[in-house]
């Protein structure tokens, strides 16, 4: 059985529902445990730091409300500390999954950021992108967390096949630097 962890992030007033949630389900014929958590709903880890969840979490759902350029530069200001070089505070085998959710989209009449910005911003830093109404589009929610999900699992799958086993890779590496091993005369 896999364990998710998901770090749902945005700024104040962009439609999270600032909570911990646990849950098991099957997806692909995979049991998982998935643990989402909302940093907005602990008053001390809505800072900007971002390092407790850099190491805990295996994806990241950025949200913005379309409708107030402020929570977009703020989304940005996430994914690109998400994104940066990672050698100080987390060192990871593959990049994690990161969907970019622009929210809201009910309020379009009032909409201060475009929807190119929105796959502007995610093609830029390798992110997946949607655009949705969670108050309104329940099924589009559901898909855009098995999309993040499915990323995380194609991580998971990543992160075996570069992690090669003890003492084989060892020799291979030392064979590969060196040469081939010698008898001793």
């Amino acid at each position: 059985m896999n364990d998710v962890k998901l770090a749902v992030l945005g700024g104040e007033g962009t439609g999270k529902s600032e909570s911990i949630y646990k849950k098991h389900l099957y997806l692909e014929g995979k049991q998982l445990n998935l643990e989402i958590y909302d940093s907005c709903s602990q008053p001390q880890k809505a800072k900007f730091s971002l390092t407790s969840e850099l190491h805990w979490a295996d994806g990241f759902i950025i949200v913005y409300d379309i409708s107030d350029r402020s929570s977009f530069a703020f989304a940005k200001a996430l994914i690109y500390r998400i994104r940066e070089p990672q050698t100080s505070h987390c060192k990871r085998a593959v990049e994690s999954a990161v969907l970019l959710v622009g929210n809201k989209q009910d309020l379009c009449h009032v909409r201060e950021v475009g929807w190119e910005e929105g796959q502007k911003l995610a093609l830029d830093n390798r992110c997946q992108f949607c655009e949705l109404s969670a108050a309104e589009q329940s099924l589009e929610v559901e898909m855009m967390f098995i999309r993040i999900i499915k990323g995380i699992l194609t991580n998971f799958k990543l992160k075996e096949k570069r992690r090669p086993s003890g003492s084989k890779s060892m020799a291979k590496l030392i064979n590969n630097v060196f040469g081939k091993r010698r008898k001793s005369v």
